[in-house]
């Protein structure tokens, strides 16, 4: 056992060389499980970055075999236990279950900072430790993390040509939009236009801006939960492939609430013409930002996009003007 290691986290100026080197065996052990958790994550819908990861995990693999050979030679066979986690101040490594859901993109980058952090650990391990072949050891290893940058690039020539990253790219694209967009999209449709009607209705009919507000704040949170729970309860996403319930039924509840508050807000001002006419104005960018939404992200063309928005908004706004004047 460790010193210090129960009753709290050691400095790394107090490790020892072989703990030094006891700690890069094991951040290498955790490196390349990480990077082959991403890989089996990947490997159905990206398999050339897979094959990356895959690749990189193997050179990961490599690396504690040289510190592993380094550490027999210098202090024998057995190896003190020290992770990341018994040391202050050293960088931490996310779980992959905490990440799985993020995008490629996102996880590539988290690959790259990875890569950085243990550069950054091997240059100042180096700096501690007095044996010389050890010390040609982990700066050699620092500068292969630096390098693996270039590793990086190298394997994305091999495996991830013009045409796989595009496909990839595209696929990755359309999981945020099923994901994220198309749920949120449908929240902000609902909230916005389904709103309209009691808004407006109670505005005309009572011309009292505290009451208006309140049938706004009450029907926008009401909307946005049970959008919410609809959204995350219809559809798990596994045949789908719509991903995470819990994601889009976030996307859908927080995009209808904030779709009905638009134009309940302005309700906040005591004087009633001023806020129905910047109520109104509001409701004006809200539908144009559906439309331009549809159109960016649904490849929906723009004047259908805008005449369906705006002619249904149109439709539900009269509605509520009548019944609130009648």
């Amino acid at each position: 056992m460790i010193p210090g290691i129960n009753s709290g986290r050691r400095r790394f100026s107090d490790l020892s060389e072989q703990e030094i080197l006891a700690l890069a065996i094991s951040n290498e052990e955790d490196d390349a499980r990480i990077y082959r958790q991403y890989a089996e994550r990947l490997r159905a819908d990206f398999p050339a970055s897979a094959k990356i990861f895959d690749a990189m995990a193997a050179e990961e693999d490599e690396h504690r075999r040289h510190l592993i050979e380094a550490h027999k030679k210098r202090f024998g066979e057995v190896i003190p236990l020290i992770r990341r986690e018994h040391v202050s101040g050293s960088y931490a490594r996310n779980p992959v279950w905490l990440v799985g859901n993020l995008s490629l993109e996102r996880i590539r980058n988290e690959a790259s900072e990875m890569e950085r952090q243990a550069e950054q650990f091997y240059r100042k391990a180096a700096e501690r430790t007095s044996d010389a072949d050890i010390r040609k050891l982990l700066g050699d290893l620092a500068a292969s993390e630096a390098g693996h940058g270039e590793l990086a690039s190298d394997l994305e020539a091999e495996h991830l040509g013009e045409a796989e990253r595009s496909e990839e790219d595209r696929a990755a694209h359309r999981q945020f939009v099923l994901t994220w967009v198309q749920p949120g999209l449908a929240g902000l449709m609902d909230g916005s236009v389904s709103t309209l009607a009691p808004i407006f209705a109670t505005a005309f009919a009572t011309q009292n801006t505290h009451t208006t507000f309140l049938v706004g704040l009450a029907a926008s949170i009401g909307a946005g939960i049970s959008m919410g729970f609809t959204e995350a309860a219809s559809d798990d996403g596994e045949l789908s492939g719509r991903g995470s319930p819990v994601k889009r039924g976030l996307s859908a509840g927080v995009m209808t609430t904030l779709g009905g508050l638009g134009h309940a807000l302005p309700y906040l001002i005591s004087h009633f013409w001023t806020a129905t006419t910047i109520a109104f104005v509001l409701v004006f960018i809200e539908l144009w930002s559906i439309a331009w939404i549809q159109n960016r992200y649904m490849e929906t063309p723009f004047w259908r996009a805008t005449f369906q928005v705006v002619l249904g908004g149109a439709l539900v706004f009269a509605a509520g003007a009548l019944i609130g004047g009648g």
